[in-house]
């Protein structure tokens, strides 16, 4: 079979130039978006007069929930849309500037129908964003291009410099260069100033993305997918999906199953784990208290190390006579590593009890830290590796379509997420997180057991990688 897309790009050694202003230009929509996750709970949860909205906290989380779900349930409209009408790069703009409006609006208000339009901005604009500029970074090379996997995880380091970035400035702006006391000695933080920053975030990308596509990114994008199949496959839009399309189409449904319940868990560090790391978790260190959303920067920081590392891993595999591990055994495996991230809180828990009135003790800082790292590991074997196999995989005609329905599938994983950690007011984090932990770790056992069925269906021949 002939290694080329569409766009006739060359299969060389090096990454396109075009990679890194892709790279770029997700850096500042996640710089928008994890913002945001670091200070939504804080900002539900922290009284009206001190700067927040003053919802009780078991409220906070189900709206959490329900924000980073509906941000992965609109990239199924924006991923149709797009592979018809619009073309990729003409959504990835619209989705910017809707997002960075979303931001701003939010800034310019003090109230919960303010918060309300300004995320039903953000979660419009991320529909066209987020499937498209992945679905981009894939048309970036030829179908079956061995660098895939590593141009994946170097796109996902762009993801995670503004993951790091966005909790550090959010949280120094807001309980620290805007922190005021009212003349009641109320403390007043500064919220709105981290939302206008993440509004200005988005400008910035979309202004760079603007400027420099023609230069690096040549003509990849413009057309919608449905042009593309006339113009490259004497196809069109009617012609029906083959056998082997249907077959890869339901092993990426398949994956997308086991990939719900992973962010569920992954997702309990915007919500249950912020709670749990504000009340239970010594923060203290050399007599600094480090800010509650400093922590939504462990997880970033941690695949910016470790994010290099692993791609020269796969890319060394590949070129090796054994070959790469499959894409669905790095999946399993980062199941179960999600899974022992939540075991490691087990003792954390029995030592300081869910009760936050009638606290004992404060676990130690390194528990949470722990956690992280493991999660961390588990997010690369998975996310990235899960985008590159839906570029790989997915029928062309509907693979930004695809790209969302796998969005999707982290939206319904951040549903479950926002009623798992509503429940720990209940039930406790301990049966909480072991519930999390066990299932996790089982359900990553039973991929690796189905793992090679999953790449049967999915091969497009019989010399096919994936």
């Amino acid at each position: 079979m002939e290694t080329t897309t569409p766009h006739n790009l060359p299969q060389g050694k090096k990454h396109p130039k075009g990679l890194y202003l892709l790279f770029f230009t997700e850096l500042w929509e996640r710089y928008s978006y994890y913002g945001m996750r670091a200070l939504l709970v804080l900002y539900l949860t922290t009284a009206y007069i001190s700067g927040g909205l003053g919802v009780e906290p078991a409220s906070a989380l189900q709206i959490y929930g329900f924000y980073t779900g509906m941000v992965y349930f609109t990239p199924i409209l924006g991923g149709w849309l797009t592979d018809r009408y619009i073309g990729l790069r003409m959504a990835i703009t619209i989705g910017g500037i809707t997002m960075a409006i979303g931001d701003f609006t939010i800034f310019l208000t003090h109230s919960q129908t303010g918060l309300y339009f300004g995320l039903a901005f953000l979660v419009l604009g991320n529909g066209f964003f987020k499937p498209n500029i992945s679905t981009l970074v894939g048309e970036l090379y030829p179908r079956n291009d061995k660098r895939k996997d590593a141009a994946f995880t170097i796109f996902y380091m762009g993801i995670n410099i503004g993951a790091f970035i966005a909790p550090l400035v959010a949280g120094y702006l807001q309980a620290d260069l805007f922190l005021t006391t009212l003349e009641d000695g109320t403390l007043h933080y500064g919220f709105k100033w981290a939302f206008l920053a993440s509004s200005i975030g988005m400008l910035i990308g979309q202004i760079i993305f603007t400027s420099l596509s023609k230069k690096y990114l040549g003509n990849v994008g413009i057309n919608p997918v449905k042009q593309q199949l006339i113009e490259y496959n004497n196809s069109n839009d009617s012609t029906p999906l083959s056998k082997k399309d249907k077959q890869r189409t339901v092993a990426i449904l398949i994956l997308a199953c086991f990939v719900v319940f992973f962010w569920a868990g992954f997702e309990q560090a915007g919500s249950s784990f912020t709670l749990y790391t504000k009340n239970f978790i010594d923060r203290e260190i050399f007599g600094y208290t480090i800010p509650v959303a400093w922590f939504q920067s462990v997880n970033p920081l941690f695949i910016i190390i470790l994010a290099p590392i692993l791609s020269n891993v796969w890319l060394r595999l590949s070129r090796s006579k054994r070959g790469d591990l499959n894409m669905t055994t790095k999946m399993g495996i980062g199941m179960i590593l999600l899974g022992l991230g939540f075991m490691v809180l087990v003792p954390a828990v029995l030592q300081t009890g869910s009760d936050e009135a009638n606290i004992t003790a404060r676990a130690n800082i390194m528990f949470i830290v722990f956690t992280y790292l493991l999660h961390t590991l588990g997010e690369l074997f998975l996310s990235p590796v899960g985008l590159s196999l839906v570029s790989k995989v997915a029928p062309l005609k509907i693979a930004s379509l695809l790209m969302g329905v796998w969005m999707a599938a982290i939206g319904v994983a951040s549903l479950l997420a926002g009623r798992l950690a509503s429940l720990t007011a209940t039930l406790g984090y301990l049966e909480i997180f072991s519930l999390i932990g066990g299932v996790a770790i089982f359900l990553g056992i039973i991929l690796l057991f189905i793992s090679k069925k999953l790449v049967n269906m999915m091969k497009q021949d019989d010399k096919s990688p994936v």
